[in-house]
């Protein structure tokens, strides 16, 4: 589907179930396009017989009832008006709230399509909100992502983009661009007369600027990543230190099987939990020892994966069976077989139900954050939440510092990036003008991708091919 296929598509008025399918107490069906008000009239019998939709205000409500063909009673329903360009599409749009049942929604939509609307396709209705100027790509996928979102933190940011906060960055980072873009160009065009209008080293100077602001974004999207689909923790210990008890408290239910018998867990469970609006997807994993056999040698295998994916790794052993040194050198191991210095390590000693006293020594592994619990008597979990609260940049969250989430826009600002990065090696060379302007405009050219400013047809398709019908 090209753009001036998506342009002619505005010219039907679309209609869908807005609200989740199935039985509820009440369901929303929206209509867009210019004749989303006609033909809700044809079907709609206003309770007050000299009110009619179609003279009918922008944003006001009007109760009456949805009239099948034959003439027979549908429901009874409020219609929203809400007439272009006042309205989430652009277009004129009606919203029908009627009672929630499938039957009543299935119906109701028959009869919109047999009166002239088309069903629309997923996204389609804020893919017309872009396309008429409402907002721009990337707000667009930021409605998407609210819409997803599971968490404060993903809602928060969630919120920020679709506000347009990180799409004004966008912009002024481009228009940082053109104006340097600019300045090369007047140089071309007196190139004959010698006039130099900013210097080399300016010309680096701003550059610098402008790229250190863009890879900031860049990296920026390793934390928003996580957080848009929950922090990786990986529980790791040895066979029977408590590992799947653990993860049965972190989401209080029997989640894993727990058992005296070392190896129970062979593969990797997973789950995740809202804590204090931060969601973090929790992984017990397979006890690390020498497999005796070829399916718990693969579990142990997936069990270094899966610490290789987390941001964040609770070793956890047993209080009574280790020694100092022995903890030591067990973390030194893992540490060996993994990438990544910023990986966080909570240090947990088990089974504290079990001992007269705590062992001397331990105040050597303070830098690994210790925490002795009784996973069997649910004592000192808190202070596990509280690490693991601890181990979000909070303080970055509560700025007004942008954080990427979108692995298209991670994607672009990458490709920005590596076009400034030859533009600079290139200034400094001394390489003319012409030549160094087509890395500045191929950096633009990306940042334009995120906003849709630059845009195509499988772009806007991948887009909002991944929306739900309806919105």
């Amino acid at each position: 589907m090209n753009l001036q296929v998506h342009q002619l598509l505005q010219n039907d008025t679309i209609c869908a179930v807005s609200t989740a399918y199935g039985n509820g107490a009440i369901a929303v069906v929206r209509l867009s396009g210019k004749d989303a008000i006609n033909i809700c009239n044809k079907i709609f019998s206003a309770q007050h017989k000299n009110s009619k939709i179609t003279e009918a205000a922008s944003q006001t409500l009007h109760f009456g009832s949805i009239i099948n063909e034959d003439q027979t009673l549908l429901d009874e329903v409020i219609v929203g008006i809400f007439r272009n360009p006042h309205s989430y599409t652009g277009e004129d749009i009606v919203e029908i709230s009627c009672h929630g049942s499938v039957f009543i929604q299935d119906q109701l939509m028959k009869i919109l399509i047999r009166n002239g609307a088309r069903a629309a396709k997923p996204g389609e209705f804020t893919m017309r909100a872009f396309l008429n100027g409402k907002m721009d790509l990337a707000q667009a996928e930021a409605v998407a992502d609210l819409i997803s979102s599971n968490s404060s933190a993903a809602h928060k940011i969630a919120i920020k983009q679709m506000k347009g906060g990180f799409s004004q960055q966008i912009k002024n980072l481009r228009t940082e661009l053109i104006d340097l873009s600019a300045l090369l160009e007047l140089e071309l065009d007196f190139s004959e007369e010698d006039v130099e209008f900013a210097s080399r080293e300016k010309l680096s100077e701003l550059l610098k600027k402008i790229y250190t602001e863009v890879n900031s974004l860049m990296e920026s999207y390793s934390l928003g990543n996580v957080l848009k689909s929950g922090i990786p923790v990986a529980i790791i210990g040895k066979p029977n230190v408590g590992k799947s008890t653990l993860l049965n408290i972190f989401l209080n239910e029997d989640r894993a099987i727990v058992s005296e018998i070392p190896g129970t867990t062979r593969d990797t469970i997973e789950d995740t939990m809202n804590i204090q609006g931060v969601c973090f997807r929790f992984i017990d994993t397979a006890g690390l020892r020498e497999a005796k056999d070829i399916i718990e040698n693969m579990g142990v295998e997936r069990t270094y994966e899966k610490i290789a994916m987390a941001s964040v790794i609770i070793y956890m052993f047993d209080i009574n069976e280790n020694s100092v040194e022995e903890i030591k050198t067990i973390i030194s191991d893992f540490k060996s077989r993994i990438a990544g210095e910023e990986k966080k390590i909570i240090l947990v000693a088990n089974k504290i139900d079990q001992l007269g006293e705590y062992p001397k020594g331990f105040k050597d592994l303070e830098e690994l954050e210790t925490i002795f619990i009784s996973a069997k008597r649910r004592e000192n979990i808190h202070l596990i939440i509280e690490s693991l609260l601890k181990s979000v940049n909070e303080n970055f969250l509560n700025t007004d510092g942008t954080i990427v989430t979108n692995s298209r826009h991670y994607e672009a600002l990458l490709r920005s990036t590596d076009s400034m990065k030859e533009a600079l090696v290139r200034l400094n060379e001394g390489i003319s003008n012409d030549l160094l302007s087509t890395h500045i405009r191929s950096a633009l050219h990306y940042l334009s991708v995120i906003t849709g400013d630059i845009t195509n047809e499988d772009i806007l398709d991948t887009v909002f091919g991944k929306f739900c019908i309806g919105k």
